[in-house]
C-alpha cells in the first residue's frame, strides 16, 4: 500500500469534517503527520513536488548528516544500524520514504499551497492551491523547510556577468570542475564541504571567500560527537557557552590565522542565536593548512569579467559557486497575518501559535544548536499536543 497519491490520481473520499493540513513532506511535515495521526487526528500532508523529502534530494552528492543516526531519527522509526553513524544523503531520503510507508501517512504530492487564511467564518483556514483547489482545514502547519529558496546576493555587476555562476543548491559533484579553477563563496558547512568536495575531485584550484570566519568544530572528538555537547548546552546561557566553548575551540582545532582564516571575534553561542551554525569539519581545515584551499576576501562585485574581492584584488575563476545560503519565502503563504518577523521568520514555532493565528503551526525554521532533526521530532510531538488540546477533534479519524 502507498501513502502517497498523486495530485492528479483518484483519491479516497474525503470525510465531511475537515483535516490538518501539514504543507511540506520532508522530515518536520512527516514527523508531525506522524504524531497527529497517534493522537487519532486525521493529517493530509501537502507536498508540491512529485516524492517526499524533495530538498534532501536535491542536495551534492557527498552530504552526510553532521547530527548522529540516533538522534536523528524521527519518532516512531529508528535509522538503521546499516545507515551508519554519520548518515548520506540518500539514505535520510530512503528513511523519508520508508517512514511515509512504514506510519501509513496520508501525503498528496504534486499539491503547492499558495496561501493560508481564515475561513470566512473564522473557524478553520483556508488554502489557495494550485490548480484552483480552496481547501479548508481545521488547523494548519507549515513546514516547507529552513532551506527552502536559494539566496543569492544582489552583488554589483551580478546580472552582467558572462562567467559560470551558480547557487550551491545546483551542485552535485566535482566532476564538471575537474582540472578547473573554482571560487566558492561562502564559509558555512555547506561551502566548507562542497571546497573540500572540489579539492577531492581533482579541480585544480579552490579559492574560498570569508566575509566572516566561522566557528570550527570537529565532528567529533574521542568518540564524543559535537552534537551531544550542544544538546547538553542548549539550554544554558549565552555568555556562559560562548565562554566555556573558547579554550575547547583553541584545544581541538588549530589556529589557522596564517592561513586568512582566523579565529572569530565572537563567541560562538553568540553566533548561533544570529544563525550561524559553526562548520563541523569534514576535511576543512587539513585542506586550508596545506594549501589546497585558498581563503580569499569576501566578494565585493563583478566588472568586467573578474571578482572584485573585499580587499580590493580581483581574479577571474572558471566558475563561482555561490553557498549564500536560503531565505523561508514565506511571505506569500502567510506575510499578510503578520505572523513573521522583519527577516521573514515565524515569530513562534513548535506548539505554540500567535495570537493572530491560532491553529497555525510552524516547524522547521530554526537552526538549532543541538540539530535540526532532533528538534523537528520535538516539534511534533508539541505541535500534536497543541492540536488536541485546542479541540481539533472533529478531524479525528472513524
Amino acid at each position: 500500500m502507498t501513502a502517497s497519491h498523486p495530485a492528479d490520481a483518484p483519491r479516497p473520499p474525503v470525510p465531511a469534517d475537515p483535516p490538518v493540513y501539514v504543507i511540506g513532506a520532508g522530515p518536520g511535515g512527516l514527523a508531525v503527520a506522524r504524531a497527529l495521526r497517534e493522537k487519532g487526528v486525521r493529517a493530509v500532508v501537502l507536498e508540491k513536488s512529485g516524492r517526499v523529502g524533495a530538498s534532501w534530494r536535491g542536495h551534492y552528492d557527498r552530504l552526510r548528516l553532521h547530527t548522529t543516526r540516533r538522534l536523528s531519527a524521527l519518532p516512531g522509526l529508528p535509522m538503521p544500524r546499516r545507515f551508519g553513524r554519520w548518515v548520506s544523503r540518500d539514505n535520510v531520503v530512503r528513511y523519508l520514504e520508508k517512514y511515509t510507508e512504514h506510519h501509513r501517512l496520508e501525503v498528496v504530492t504534486g499539491v503547492e499551497v499558495h496561501r493560508v487564511e481564515r475561513t470566512a467564518d473564522g473557524t478553520g483556514w483556508l488554502l489557495h492551491a494550485s490548480g484552483g483547489r480552496e481547501l479548508t482545514g481545521s488547523a494548519v502547519v507549515v513546514a516547507t523547510g529552513y532551506n527552502h529558496t536559494p539566496r543569492l546576493p544582489d552583488w554589483p555587476g551580478r546580472t552582467e556577468y558572462t562567467g559560470e555562476l551558480l547557487h550551491a543548491a545546483r551542485y552535485r559533484d566535482a566532476a564538471p570542475y575537474r582540472g578547473r579553477d573554482v571560487l566558492v563563496v561562502g564559509a558555512g558547512n555547506t561551502g566548507a564541504e562542497i571546497a573540500v568536495d572540489l579539492v577531492e575531485g581533482g579541480t585544480a584550484r579552490v579559492r574560498l571567500a570569508v566575509r566572516t570566519p566561522p566557528h570550527i568544530l570537529r565532528r567529533s572528538t574521542l568518540g564524543w560527537p559535537a552534537q551531544y555537547t550542544g544538546v547538553l548546552v542548549r539550554r544554558l546561557p549565552v555568555w556562559l557557552v560562548d565562554r566555556l566553548a573558547g579554550p575547547v575551540g583553541r584545544l581541538s582545532t588549530p589556529d589557522l590565522s596564517a592561513h586568512g582564516l582566523p579565529r572569530p571575534a565572537t563567541g560562538l553561542y553568540s553566533r548561533v542565536r544570529q544563525g550561524a551554525i559553526p562548520v563541523q569539519d569534514a576535511g576543512l581545515v587539513d585542506a586550508v593548512r596545506t594549501g589546497r584551499v585558498e581563503v580569499v576576501a569576501a566578494v565585493e562585485a563583478f566588472e568586467d569579467g573578474a571578482v572584485v574581492l573585499a580587499d580590493g584584488s580581483r581574479i577571474t575563476p572558471d566558475a563561482v559557486i555561490a553557498a549564500t545560503g536560503y531565505v523561508r519565502a514565506l511571505e506569500g503563504l502567510v506575510g499578510h497575518l503578520g505572523v513573521l518577523d522583519g527577516r521573514g521568520r515565524p515569530v513562534v514555532h513548535g506548539g505554540r501559535t500567535s495570537p493572530r493565528a491560532p491553529g497555525l503551526y510552524f516547524t522547521g525554521f530554526t537552526n538549532p544548536i543541538s540539530g535540526m532533526l532532533r528538534e523537528l521530532a520535538i516539534d511534533a510531538g508539541r505541535i500534536a499536543k497543541a492540536v488536541e488540546k485546542s479541540g481539533v477533534t472533529a478531524a479525528k479519524r472513524s
